[in-house]
């Protein structure tokens, strides 16, 4: 299961890292911007880490409260989500199958 989960992550990383950079780039040169929820639902699904890689490389949403207080809180359902699997497969002897 965290198998799957972190290559889940991975792809939807990738796929966010590329919108942030999008949006930079759209923000500087005045074009449609890609909307903040979209970037949020990138990093609710998965895309968290390049979500943040996105936001230090591009220097991109890093200012903007409201939004960074959603995507920690992103952040946090994932590490919860995450903990609760260690806790299961470790403590709690629970085996996920393929």
């Amino acid at each position: 299961m965290l198998i799957y989960y972190a290559m889940l992550v991975l792809a939807v990383s990738c796929v966010t890292f590329v919108a942030y950079g999008i949006d930079k780039r759209r923000a500087r040169s005045g074009e449609q911007r890609i909307p903040e929820a979209t970037l949020q639902l990138l990093a609710l699904s998965g895309g968290w880490p390049g979500a943040w890689a996105g936001q230090q490389f591009f220097r991109h949403k890093t200012q903007k409260l409201s939004f960074l207080i959603i995507f920690w809180l992103i952040v946090a359902l994932h590490a919860i989500f995450i903990t609760g699997m260690c806790y299961l497969w470790l403590f709690a002897g629970f085996h996920f199958s393929h």
